[in-house]
């Protein structure tokens, strides 16, 4: 049984921090869609995204489905995707409600697609993957996928990386409770959840890659859009911005005001119902 504050404190790490991973981490890119809709079969009637924070996972489908719900319980995460929605005029299709992946807004049975871009590590799996079961049609998708951190660059700069990561992560053990700290369900355990959970016919692991422009402000963002980093902030703490510096310093002597290709690369555990 997972104590209630973990799970309050899952939704609660990305809280008023909206702005900055919007703006620096990555959209979900094009391949999802391919590979997702090549398994259903055809162009999806409903896609649920859930964990959806900004967006990022959400507004790809906008061209490729008739109908996509966005659903996200933190406040400031789905009222950043609001607030993107209402730019768009031709997305009056899509819609983000609020919700827990174990309890979905969503009828039984009428869902085509539901996705986890970066969020179902946050997810108790065993509930999560019931409700999940619950709302796809018979031959519906499931994709949980996630980019490893940091993208590839070069080891320097993502050892840096790894390092105030790390550090980050130590400073929140050492300031918040065991109780009060966020929930993280091991990623390497996706695809086995999937499979024994026996509610899926087919489970398989896909590996793919995405190229993308980076500058070093971006590279740095990205970093500081990691939610551990963001609670370290979040909790008063100036321990981390010497190491921030140092890393800004990093990453700028090697980009060089360049602009250069990082890859991030995805890993995406697929079930069919």
């Amino acid at each position: 049984m997972i104590p209630e504050g973990n799970l309050q404190s899952n939704v609660d790490r990305f809280t008023g921090f909206e702005n900055e991973y919007d703006r620096y981490r990555p959209e979900a890119p094009p391949r999802v869609i391919d590979i997702i809709t090549g398994y259903l079969g055809r162009k999806p009637a409903v896609v649920a995204d859930i964990g959806c924070g900004t967006g990022l996972s959400t507004f790809i489908w906008k061209d490729f489905a008739e109908r996509v719900i966005g659903v996200e319980p933190n406040d400031d995460m789905r009222r950043k995707a609001l607030e993107k929605r209402a730019s768009h005029s031709d997305a009056e299709h899509l819609s983000f409600v609020p919700g827990y992946s174990n309890r979905l807004p969503l009828e039984s049975g009428t869902v085509d697609v539901v996705t986890c871009s970066q969020s179902f590590h946050w997810m108790e799996p065993v509930s999560t993957l019931r409700e999940v079961a619950r709302t796809l049609k018979d031959g519906g998708v499931f994709a949980a996928y996630d980019c490893d951190w940091p993208p590839t660059l070069h080891w320097s700069v993502e050892k840096a990386y790894n390092e105030l990561v790390e550090k980050a992560d130590r400073i929140i053990s050492q300031l918040v409770k065991e109780n009060d700290r966020a929930k993280k369900w091991n990623k390497e355990e996706h695809l086995k959840n999937l499979r024994d959970s026996g509610l899926f016919r087919f489970v398989k692991e896909i590996v793919f890659h995405n190229i993308e422009a980076c500058d070093a402000e971006r590279y740095v963002g990205l970093v500081i859009s990691q939610g551990g980093v963001q609670t370290v902030f979040k909790l008063g703490s100036t321990a981390l911005n010497a190491d921030i510096e140092a890393f800004r310093a990093n990453a700028e002597a090697f980009f060089q005001d360049r602009m250069l290709e990082v890859m991030f690369s995805y890993r995406m555990r697929l079930g069919v119902k």
